[in-house]
């Protein structure tokens, strides 16, 4: 209910855009968890093709974020907001209905040009929206996130019951009905003219600025240890557990904790000390987490748990894990994206954003590769450990980084504007 009552006190446009990501998150957690097995299994594809197809797909959205993000600035956010679920509407659309490599692909790029459009731009309208209430914005925005995140794969895999192209069409239908609403209820606002250089200036600016790029590459750390929640945790769930529908108590945990914590996480917060501390501590605890699991799958042979009740004690520390996990992004999220347009003026909001999620995503891809390669070291006798303590070694690096940006005081203070 506090949620509730925060949500209504913000501008018509944002509690749209809360809304809007409730509904973004459902759509593509109801079918992209789903698509390598629709493309393996239901079309028979080698390994390799459904790697090329989900990998340009990744490509295509990270890769052109900052496109998006300069869209915003100087198109207008809710014009490109539109027009990247439009798009995404499309490429879900042609995901249930072509099944060749070629159909497949253009939903692919469609679909991660789409995420390059919407995501900068939404989350620019927001910054600019809400004032100085950003960070308890970008707080909600996280709650409605994550319960997405929750919904998708639970509707997907009912869906999934009646078969993949079932699936697909309402997730583009799920696209379509949003894409509607913001053309109806969201409003335009005002894009600053005053004498502006081209584009390529505007991102020479960005991609000159040290400090922003610093912080960029520091909180590599964020994106990286987000995404095990679906790479490492849930195989460390199964593992522990001995059951495959371990892995989905993970979201339980962290949509339970995400609507009763995450507001009073960052209102408490944002009143004691400087962003970069709250940051650093984040992503420290983002680190921490993955060393709970160690005494249940960081041996060589945990076997398989005899009985529901020494299974369930054998997944207490996954879940403890990633209740600290998600306490660590609950802590540091809501002040990164309060800090990013921070960095530059107001008129650059969506160029910081698309640049840093650009940054950080594409390092985090790189990241998440080590991880990977971990895991398949780890599958040997006797370092059943290293993908969680090179984990945690990533979060304890990311945070000593920010660290270091706020005590050199090279982190801009959110409330005083650029000129």
């Amino acid at each position: 209910m506090t949620t509730l009552r925060a949500v209504r006190d913000f501008p018509l446009a944002v509690r749209l855009l809360l809304v809007n990501q409730f509904g973004v998150n459902t759509g593509f957690y109801l079918l992209v968890p789903y698509l390598a097995l629709h493309l393996g299994e239901n079309l028979g594809m080698s390994a390799a093709i459904v790697g090329v197809v989900l990998g340009v797909r990744n490509l295509s959205q990270q890769g052109l974020f900052i496109i998006g993000g300069s869209a915003a600035d100087r198109l207008g956010a809710r014009g490109v907001i539109i027009t990247g679920c439009a798009l995404r509407t499309v490429g879900f659309g042609l995901f249930a209905l072509g099944d060749s490599l070629t159909v497949l692909l253009a939903a692919s790029v469609l679909s991660g040009m789409a995420g390059a459009l919407f995501n900068p731009a939404v989350r620019a309208y927001i910054a600019v929206e809400s004032g100085d209430r950003r960070a308890e914005a970008f707080a909600l925005f996280q709650v409605f996130a994550t319960c997405g995140a929750l919904v998708g794969p639970l509707l997907g895999g009912v869906l999934l019951l009646v078969d993949f192209r079932t699936s697909a069409l309402t997730a583009a239908a799920i696209f379509a009905v949003l894409t509607v609403a913001q053309a109806l209820v969201l409003p335009a606002r005002r894009v600053e003219r005053l004498d502006r250089p081209g584009v390529l200036t505007d991102w020479r600016g960005v991609l000159g600025n040290r400090r922003f790029l610093a912080f960029a590459l520091a909180m590599t750390g964020m994106f990286t240890l987000e995404t095990q929640l679906y790479l490492l945790l849930p195989d460390g769930a199964r593992t522990a557990g001995g059951w495959a529908g371990a892995a989905g108590l993970l979201f339980l945990v962290g949509t339970v904790a995400g609507l009763t914590l995450q507001l009073r996480i960052t209102t408490r917060l944002k009143r004691r000390g400087r962003r970069g501390r709250w940051i650093s501590l984040g992503l420290a605890l983002m680190g921490l987490a993955f060393l709970i699991p160690l005494p249940v799958v960081g041996v060589s042979d945990p076997g398989v748990p005899d009985g529901t009740a020494a299974a369930a004690l054998r997944l207490l520390p996954v879940l403890l894990a990633a209740l600290v996990l998600y306490l660590g992004v609950m802590t540091a999220q809501p002040f990164v994206m309060e800090l990013v347009p921070a960095f530059g003026r107001s008129s650059l909001t969506g160029t910081h954003l698309g640049v840093f999620y650009m940054v950080s995503g594409l390092a985090a891809a790189l990241g998440n590769i080590l991880v990977g390669w971990t895991m398949d070291l780890g599958e040997n006798p006797g370092i059943s450990w290293l993908p969680w303590v090179c984990c945690a070694a990533i979060g304890l690096a990311s945070a000593g980084g920010v660290a270091l940006l706020s005590r050199r005081s090279l982190l801009p203070d959110p409330g005083t504007p650029v000129p």
